[in-house]
């Protein structure tokens, strides 16, 4: 079987397994969207384990450093006096810069996957309206941090899983014809 079948077989079985997953036994407790981010990022950080490593370590670094934005941005009560986009501009701007200078370490070497685990934190936390200092460090699956964290591990092993059967269906094709 061609790479693609394989890889076309492994992601169709895979995406299915993980809409199942989200939407039934875990009952809407993780995110699909998120889920489906880190599958990608783990392509973008280069697959195999290090991809793995790259995606997991990236995206929750970049999810805590969110998380830590919104509850300086909610927990201190400078927007009141200076508005809401000027503090919120004020928080955001050298915590980013801390995202990427922090690829200066191996494990956050992949900038963009700090910034997926950035925005999908914000975006939980912003549109679900729990972006509070509670609802940050609340431990429960209320809190969009741990639910951020479960959804990109999820998404990641996903990753690492669809290659790997990807691989497993290719070899017989590509295996060399013994005469």
């Amino acid at each position: 079987m061609s790479m693609l079948n394989a890889l076309a077989i492994s992601i169709g079985v895979l995406a299915g397994v993980a809409m199942w997953l989200v939407l039934g036994p875990i009952g809407g407790a993780l995110q699909i969207w998120v889920v489906f981010i880190a599958w990608g990022c783990f392509y973008h950080c280069g697959g195999k384990t290090a991809g793995l490593q790259s995606t997991i370590t990236g995206m929750a670094f970049g999810a805590l450093l969110g998380a830590i934005a919104l509850m300086l941005i909610t927990g201190v009560p400078m927007a009141a006096s200076i508005g809401l986009p000027l503090w919120a501009g004020i928080v955001v701007a050298p915590i980013v810069a801390v995202c990427v200078l922090a690829a200066q370490i191996p494990s956050f070497a992949v900038i963009p996957a700090t910034v997926y685990g950035f925005a999908s934190l914000a975006g939980l936390a912003l549109l679900t309206s729990k972006a509070s200092v509670e609802a940050l460090t609340a431990p429960s699956l209320a809190n969009p941090l741990v639910v951020i964290w479960l959804s990109l591990i999820l998404g990641a092993a996903f990753g690492y899983a669809f290659e790997m059967i990807g691989i497993a269906l290719a070899k017989p094709a590509d295996a060399p014809a013994v005469a």
